[in-house]
């Protein structure tokens, strides 16, 4: 089983390592981060780099698809060789997916059009400049499309289990939570825009704005 998670400057590194640490643990499954440009790429803020092993060119017939988001997706959208790929490698995925605004790379690529589909809630609206129908949720599914869009950052890890059971079954999935210890026990309740309050927000705007 062959996933692919195709990498780009500036991207959001959970986004990609999240599905990274379930997907990589099914038995027979090999990831491989792909890209556009082979070599070492920069999460938002640089102090990270991830390194893309292969071309596009070089995995045309993944079976699993993990595209992540991050401000580096506006770029992303552009990329014609990125997005040519998506389309033609999705004629024979089991699944093509998404993380936060990676959904965007979707949309771009032509493949949301008239769905349901899901991002960040900070830009959620955006999603319709892309064809898709935006829905608050946490992940969304479209099996008979085989099309499957998560919400921002942390929601990926929700999806790559979802993701095994599809692939595999529920056990499978239980399986690898447990081994991950997926067990989330925040100290605070802000992790949705609705139980947040506005201070919240409102900081998050700010500290957004110093990483643009």
């Amino acid at each position: 089983m062959q996933i692919a998670i195709p990498l780009f400057d500036r991207l959001t590194a959970l986004d990609g390592i999240g599905p990274y640490e379930v997907l990589q643990r099914l038995p027979g499954a090999t990831v491989t981060f792909v890209g556009t440009r082979v070599g070492e790429v920069r999460t938002e803020n640089g102090f990270l780099g991830l390194i893309v092993d292969t071309h596009v060119a070089d995995l045309p017939d993944p079976d699993v698809i993990v595209i992540p988001g991050g401000i580096g997706s506006r770029t992303a959208v552009e990329d014609e060789e990125l997005l040519d790929w998506v389309r033609t490698a999705h004629e024979g995925t089991r699944y093509t997916t998404s993380v936060c605004t990676g959904s965007f790379v979707l949309g771009a690529a032509g493949l949301l059009d008239g769905l349901t589909a899901t991002t960040h809630w900070s830009v959620l609206d955006d999603l319709a400049a892309y064809g898709a129908v935006p829905t608050m949720a946490r992940v969304v599914e479209h099996l008979d499309q085989r099309i499957i869009t998560a919400a921002g950052v942390s929601s990926g890890i929700d999806m790559a289990l979802r993701l095994s059971e599809l692939l595999v079954d529920d056990i499978a999935a239980k399986a690898m939570q447990l081994m991950i210890e997926y067990d989330p026990q925040p100290p605070f309740d802000a992790g949705h825009l609705d139980r947040a309050g506005d201070d919240v927000v409102e900081r998050v705007i700010q500290y957004a704005a110093d990483k643009e």
